[in-house]
């Protein structure tokens, strides 16, 4: 599976946003490629359209704020881990 995200224009957040809404648990110990598989079959189901996930986020936000900040450092880490640095030199 490509290391290249399912939407070249989404960034590090759009897919940690993606990746949060997903069922997958940081307890489950996604290896990277099960992450891709996620985000890329969460992207599809979202229309490809970041900021419906990211109305899910913010219902989890509100839902369990105790929770949210663990949960959404481990997608961003877990996004990193699975697709590297996204960010690029000007």
């Amino acid at each position: 599976m490509s290391k290249t995200p399912p939407n070249p224009s989404l960034t590090t957040t759009d897919l940690a946003e993606i990746l949060f809404s997903s069922g997958l648990q940081a307890s489950d110990h996604p290896s990277a490629e099960r992450v891709r598989t996620a985000i890329e079959a969460l992207s599809r189901t979202c229309g490809g359209d970041p900021s419906a996930c990211a109305a899910r986020v913010a219902q989890e936000a509100g839902d369990h704020p105790d929770t949210f900040a663990v949960r959404m450092r481990w997608a961003l880490d877990s996004v990193h881990d699975a697709y590297g640095d996204l960010t690029t030199a000007a």
